[in-house]
Order: structure tokens, then C-alpha cells, then sequence
């Protein structure tokens, strides 16, 4: 089940919505409770049943240590004690990190090793189960969080809730405890509030526009330059990693609008994860505003248990190199999504060393330096293959393939003694004009206007905005024909 399908949006949202509240309003919190964890199981069931136990597995296992880790009183922990509770945090840890890599890294490993053994191995072939990396780090994060005293003990419904939570639990934010735990038990968040009700759901008509308006419609474009085409000329190739450059951002700026909208109508406020990244003027800017609470988590709990930036400028690059090969791989198991690793932990070096010697670029010329790095990283990220990869971008950097439209032949005629040819310049990636419209359009739009959670700030119930949100909610509704999932849901 996907936010952008009908039966979500016209079934399961306004059954679930209706029950909750009307539970809570007889006063049978817990009942409460346990049908919105009921809900948000049956929503991560609707894709494979299969995979229910797995998670279920994973939130017993980890409330059990957290629990165990939580009571430890560390400050009457005898040193072996203390060995004790270090021991459980590492079992923890390895449990949840080896539960993902059994799925999501096995047959790139085995892959790997048939290919420098020369073996032949069978791969697994197995499924990557849904939304496994985000509720894995979630509940590592929880797990040291415990290990540290910054936790309470809660009951085994609670923390279900916590992990479960249908509108964040696919992909993201990743949540605190902390952030989420004292909003369930609030009693105010039991109660029906209809001006959360009427912002929930004009930030979930954004994001529902966003995915199936803006990144839907960049999609072909991308997925035909990447995918289908065998050649591509200059304007197909950075056409094709633009195109792909706005699908990702919209499809995945538009989940994340969307589960803080549905957050919203059950009272509840997810923490913001993008604030204009395309607008950024450095790659360090450019991670403070995406993907934050995937950031706040790198930083966090591989960065400055690494040591951060307190050993030393050796050490600090290190640590940034490390932590950004893991987020490489934690985004996929492919050695395209290490080398996009590779890439920003590089480009950051290079911004600490730049920083240190006190020239500041013109902010036009940053921006612009920052953004097509950030474009020419994505082709990486998406590339399924190294030679996908090296097609784009090598079309991208070619002065030998540019084609122009037929249209220009008759007015800009002595172009050919340079071998540049006419013809249907944008037909290997199926796009037209109408394709350069739509990214000219789309570069000011992320870089001058205000983002979603800006335009929430300012709304008030009145006239213009209900007519704002149904204008694009059923807008969106009418392009529903096929209701296509999100890109992050393959990490």
C-alpha cells in the first residue's frame, strides 16, 4: 500500500483515523494504542506478509536490550558490570547490523568474492524486506541512546509505536525516542484537533503533488536516459541527470511531506528532514538540509564516536571518509552507491581544507560549483551499473555528440562545419520540448521559492488555502493511474 494509491487515501487512512480517535474518545487509551500499531502492521504486511515476523522479531529483540540496557544503574556498575552492559550494547548492535546485511548485502558479497576467487557461488537472491534500513537504524539508535541513560523504560506497546508508526515507517525521518515517546503519551495528541486535521492534510496534498505531478513526470525522462537508452548526446546526458536529480528530490521531499502531514492528523510532529537543499552554497550546507535526520544519525552515531573532529585534522578526515562510505552503503549494496560515498566524503575534505585557508567564493559561483557537483554525484547513486554511469556521464563531458532540434537547421546552418547535427535531439530519453520546460521551470523553483514546511508556517484556516489544498490534492488524485512507489523505498 502506498500513500499515492486510492485505497490508502479513500480506505485505510480514514478507517484508521476514525477508529483511533474514537477509541481514545471512550477513553480506552490503550485500545488506542494497540489498533494504530494493528494499522501500521497491516500496512507494512500489504506489501509481503512474509516479512511481518522479521519485524516483529526485530522490535522484540531490541525492546528486550533497551530495557536491559535502561535499568543498568551505572553509577553503582562494578567494573566488570560495566564490561557487562558494553557487551549487551555490542550484541545489540551486531544483531541489528547483521540482520541487514544477511539481507541486503549477502549477494553483493558473494558476488564479490566469485569474482576475485573466480568461485561460484549461488547467490541468495533474496528480497530486501521493506523499510529494514530505516527501522534498523532507528532502533540502533535506540539502543545506544539506552546504553547512555537517555532513556525510560516503557512498556513493549509503547515502543511498538515508536518503531511502527505507519506515516514514517517505510522510509523515514528516522525519530528519536525522545522525539516521539512523550508525544504518544501525551493526552492532548488522543483528542481530535481539527486545525492539525486541515495542516496534515494541506502538507500531505504537497508532498502528494510533488510525487505524482513533479517526480512522476522527471521519472521518464531519467529512468529512459539511465535504462533504455544505448547512446546518448549532450543534451539527452544532462537532461537525463537533471531529470534524475529533481525526480529524487521531489519523490522523496514529497514522502517526507507526506508522513509529516499524516503525523500530523493523529497530533503528532515528525521532525523536519529537508530545508532547500538544492539551495545550498557548500556540500557541508548541502548535508545540513537533506536528508537531516539521516545526517543527525551519521553524525551522531558514527562521526563522533569515531572521534569527530577532536583527534586531530588526519583523524577528522578520516572520520568523514568513513562515515560517508557507510552512508554510501547504507543507501545500497552496489559498489555505485560506495563511490557516491566515496565522492561526498571527499568533497567534504576538501571543503574543511578550503574553509581553513579563509577564501570565500562569490555565493552565485558556491551554489553553482555545489549544485552540479551534487548532480554529476547522483548519476552514481543511481546508476545500476558502472557502465551506466560512465555513458552518462561521458556524454555529459563530450563536445562530439551534440545534437540540436530539426527546427534549427535552416537558421543556424554553418554550426555543421563543427559536426554538430539536427534531428530529434531528445528522443533516446522520449522527451521534447516540453522536458526543457519543465527543468528550466524547476532549477528557480528549488532555489527561489519557499519549501513546503515554509508555506506551512504561514497557513491558516480561510478560504484561500482550503482552495489552495483541494486544487492540488485533486490534481494529483487525477493523475493517480498508476500508482508508482517511491524511490527510497529501495534502500
Amino acid at each position: 500500500m502506498l500513500f499515492n494509491s486510492y485505497e490508502f487515501i479513500f480506505i485505510f487512512l480514514p478507517i484508521t483515523l476514525f477508529v483511533y480517535f474514537y477509541l481514545n474518545k471512550k477513553r480506552l487509551t490503550e485500545a488506542g494504542k494497540g489498533f494504530l500499531v494493528f494499522s501500521s502492521l497491516f500496512f507494512y504486511s500489504w506489501w509481503n506478509i512474509a516479512y511481518l515476523p522479521l519485524i516483529l522479531s526485530s522490535m522484540l529483540f531490541n525492546y528486550v536490550m533497551g530495557n536491559t540496557l535502561a535499568k543498568s544503574n551505572e553509577s553503582d556498575a562494578t567494573t566488570r558490570k560495566q564490561i557487562s552492559k558494553k557487551s549487551i550494547l555490542s550484541i545489540g548492535v551486531i544483531a541489528n547490523l547483521g540482520l541487514l546485511a544477511y539481507f541486503k548485502y549477502s549477494d553483493f558479497l558473494i558476488e564479490n568474492i566469485n569474482y576475485t576467487l573466480n568461485t561460484n557461488v549461488p547467490v541468495l537472491d533474496l528480497a530486501l524486506p521493506l523499510a529494514i534500513s530505516f527501522f534498523t537504524f532507528q532502533q540502533i539508535a535506540y539502543l545506544v541512546d539506552s546504553y547512555r541513560r537517555e532513556t525510560n523504560e516503557y512498556d513493549f506497546l509503547s515502543y511498538a509505536i515508536f518503531v511502527t508508526f505507519f506515516p514514517q515507517l517505510i522510509a523515514g525521518p528516522i525519530v528519536h525516542h525522545k522525539e516521539m515517546m512523550p508525544q504518544f503519551a501525551n493526552l492532548r495528541s488522543k483528542v481530535i484537533n481539527y486545525k492539525n486535521i486541515a495542516l496534515g492534510l494541506f502538507i500531505f496534498s504537497i508532498g502528494l503533488f510533488k510525487k505524482v505531478v513533479i517526480a512522476d513526470s522527471f521519472s521518464v525522462w531519467a529512468n529512459a536516459g539511465f535504462d533504455t537508452a544505448t547512446t546518448l548526446n549532450l543534451f539527452e546526458a544532462w537532461a537525463t541527470s537533471l531529470s534524475y536529480t529533481f525526480q529524487l528530490y521531489f519523490d522523496f521531499s514529497g514522502y517526507t511531506d507526506m508522513a509529516i502531514g499524516l503525523a500530523l492528523l493523529f497530533n503528532i510532529k515528525l521532525p523536519i528532514n529537508f530545508n532547500s537543499p538544492y539551495k545550498a552554497t557548500s556540500i557541508q550546507d548541502f548535508w545540513r538540509r537533506w536528508h537531516i535526520t539521516l545526517s543527525r544519525f551519521l553524525r551522531d552515531y558514527i562521526y563522533i564516536p569515531l572521534g569527530g573532529n577532536r583527534k586531530g585534522g588526519f583523524r577528522t578526515y578520516t572520520n568523514l571518509m568513513a562515515t560517508f562510505i557507510l552512508g554510501g552503503i547504507w543507501h545500497g549494496a552496489g559498489w555505485t552507491f560506495v563511490f557516491w560515498g566515496v565522492l561526498h566524503g571527499l568533497a567534504l575534505v576538501i571543503h574543511r581544507l578550503w574553509s581553513q585557508l579563509g577564501i570565500k567564493l562569490w555565493t552565485g559561483l558556491a551554489w553553482f560549483i555545489t549544485f552540479n557537483f551534487i548532480n554529476i554525484a547522483w548519476v552514481f547513486f543511481r546508476a545500476k551499473e558502472w557502465g551506466d554511469a560512465i555513458k552518462v556521464l561521458q556524454s555529459m563531458f563530450s563536445l562530439n555528440n551534440i545534437m540540436l532540434p530539426n527546427g534549427l537547421a535552416g537558421k543556424l546552418p554553418n554550426l555543421e562545419i563543427y559536426q554538430i547535427k539536427y534531428g530529434d535531439w531528445l528522443s533516446a530519453i522520449h522527451g521534447d520540448k516540453w522536458s526543457i520546460v519543465w527543468l528550466l521551470v524547476a532549477i528557480p523553483s528549488v532555489i527561489i521559492m519557499n519549501n513546503s514546511m515554509q508555506i506551512a508556517n504561514g497557513f491558516k484556516i480561510n478560504k484561500n488555502y482550503l482552495i489552495y489544498t483541494l486544487l492540488i490534492m485533486c490534481t494529483a488524485l487525477s493523475l493517480l493511474n498508476t500508482a508508482s512507489e517511491f524511490l527510497y523505498f529501495n534502500f
